[in-house]
């Protein structure tokens, strides 16, 4: 009996290491190209806004393009191919290829970019076969402390814009993010408006655009 209570203890610590290990540490916030990633098991193709852990292993031909943020530190790191990285706890390890370009992004913005697959999500249940859900209620009263919050989001977002190129809507999908947080869906008409300007064709972008149109004009 103490042997196997032995054995279900020290399966227990090594279960409970290995979610540690296995946490997620950061997101890949833009991708361009063919890149692909191993992450303890065969290669597979990388996506927009996927999480990463540490131990991933990223490779990108020539021309590809990647950027990874980390989500403890906001250090975000820009490759491009040829060349494979390994993801760390707060920055990567390059294996071949040239250093990535480096900057840190402002604290909590890696975490609102982190939702960008839910609002999206959110943003298509809200359509009922394909037909967008009309109407909604009174925009709710904000707290002085949700006003502040949403006063430093726009502030931020306007630094993120000064430095970021003209087709990265990162800086709109953080700010929306935060509207989205307060249920401010007329001022998320300006910002989904900015996205379409700067990626007419971008599927998801089509999709909180829709679901914004039907949150607004039925009140």
């Amino acid at each position: 009996m103490k042997k196997l209570l032995g054995i279900l203890l020290l399966s227990g610590m090594a279960a409970a290491f290995g979610a540690y290990a296995a946490e997620d540490v950061g997101l890949v916030n833009q991708l361009s190209g063919d890149v692909s990633y191993t992450s303890g098991g065969s290669p597979a193709k990388a996506k927009a806004f996927m999480k990463i852990r540490e131990g991933d292993r990223f490779s990108l031909p020539a021309g590809a393009q990647v950027r990874v943020v980390y989500f403890h530190n906001g250090r975000q790191e820009a490759f491009k191919g040829a060349s494979a990285f390994t993801v760390g706890s707060q920055q990567s390890t390059v294996q071949t290829g040239a250093q990535p370009q480096v900057n840190n992004l402002p604290s909590g913005v890696p975490q609102k970019l982190a939702q960008t697959p839910d609002l999206v999500q959110i943003a298509r249940l809200g359509r009922s076969g394909g037909v967008a859900v009309r109407g909604t209620a009174r925009e709710p009263r904000l707290t002085q402390e949700q006003q502040a919050e949403v006063r430093q989001a726009r502030k931020t977002y306007e630094d993120l814009r000064k430095t970021s190129a003209a087709d990265d809507i990162n800086p709109e999908y953080y700010l929306y993010s935060v509207l989205q947080d307060n249920l401010l869906y007329d001022d998320m008409k300006q910002v989904v408006a900015e996205m379409q300007k700067r990626r007419p064709s971008d599927p998801d972008v089509a999709v909180l655009a829709e679901y914004v149109k039907a949150k607004t004009e039925a009140k």
